[in-house]
């Protein structure tokens, strides 16, 4: 009886082919439905542990398929260059190439502010000077290296005799980066280079702008509410512009309970570069405290407990 049940089994199996895709473990055979029933075997891959079922449940995927074997069989395009994995090393080497570029530029402010912006503009005049002012003072100057008020900023810190740098993004629409960037770094990845935004500057300056310069804005403010980044200080520069957004956070997030009443105090607001740059100064000396302080406490610790574990005389 046994063995009719096995022959009868096989049969079935033999009748059902090659599996989804005509793929399965074996030439023009089928893996059978085992739903529901342990697994049992398993092929180890790298990290991975397989089962004997993945063909069918993976789409017709060759559960005896190695991964030299899919390394070196050629195919005109290559499976792995659109694969997740290959992404994240590519998202690895933007993060890499990105901490190697910008690691020495020294302190630095990022500018953010809209690409339509032309240079008769009012908004670009501005980001121009706050540029220039920024480089006189001893800071590079940082932008997504595009046209319009980032173009400026990096323009006017050239000619105050800064580094001005571009971190510039692939666009559906192409986005050059501006002839007035000394050091210039291409991404892929949105989140990679916001990530250079923050990690390498000590303060953003936001001009009138889109989605985009509202998205940098509310990550910068969301890293400063919840503790991420410290001595911070976001520059709004056009009450006009910013003023109805402004009104809107007091008047609906802190009245109903979105965010606190003091939250508001982290942005400042001005129409002045000169005053941008007295922001800028007055939270470099608050970080600078902090730092010395952070420093002599850990000198202060370090040297109680050598004392605590000195030997007696």
């Amino acid at each position: 009886m046994q063995q009719r049940d096995v022959g009868s089994r096989r049969a079935s199996d033999d009748e059902r082919g090659a599996g989804p895709g005509g793929d399965g473990a074996k030439p023009g055979r089928a893996e059978p439905d085992r739903s529901g029933e342990p697994i049992g075997e398993h092929r180890r891959s790298g990290r991975l542990l397989i089962s004997r079922d993945i063909g069918r449940k993976m789409g017709g995927a060759d559960p005896s398929m190695t991964e030299d074997r899919k390394l070196l069989e050629r195919t005109e395009r290559p499976a792995f260059l659109s694969s997740d994995p290959w992404r994240a090393l590519r998202i690895l080497a933007e993060f890499v190439d990105g901490f190697d570029a910008l690691a020495e530029i020294g302190r630095a402010i990022t500018v953010f502010g809209s690409a339509r912006v032309s240079e008769g503009d009012p908004a670009y005049a501005t980001a121009r000077e706050i540029g220039r002012l920024l480089a006189e003072d001893g800071y590079a100057v940082i932008t997504g290296g595009g046209p319009g008020v980032m173009e400026a900023a990096n323009r006017g810190c050239q000619e105050g005799g800064g580094l001005s740098v571009g971190c510039n993004i692939e666009l559906p629409h192409e986005q050059d980066i501006n002839p007035y960037v000394d050091l210039g770094v291409e991404f892929r990845y949105f989140f990679a280079r916001k990530t250079m935004f923050v990690k390498y500057a000590d303060g953003f300056v936001i001009m009138p702008g889109g989605y985009g310069t509202l998205d940098e804005l509310m990550e910068a403010l969301t890293l400063i509410q919840t503790g991420k980044i410290e001595h911070f200080p976001v520059v709004l520069v056009g009450s006009e512009f910013f003023g109805p957004f402004l009104a809107w956070i007091k008047s609906t997030l802190v009245e109903q309970g979105m965010i606190a009443a003091e939250d508001v105090d982290l942005i400042q607001v001005t129409d002045d570069p000169k005053q941008v740059i007295e922001i800028v100064r007055a939270a470099s000396k608050r970080r600078d405290a902090a730092e010395a302080s952070t420093a002599a406490a850990s000198g202060s610790a370090a040297r109680a407990q050598g004392s605590r574990t000195a030997p007696n005389a």
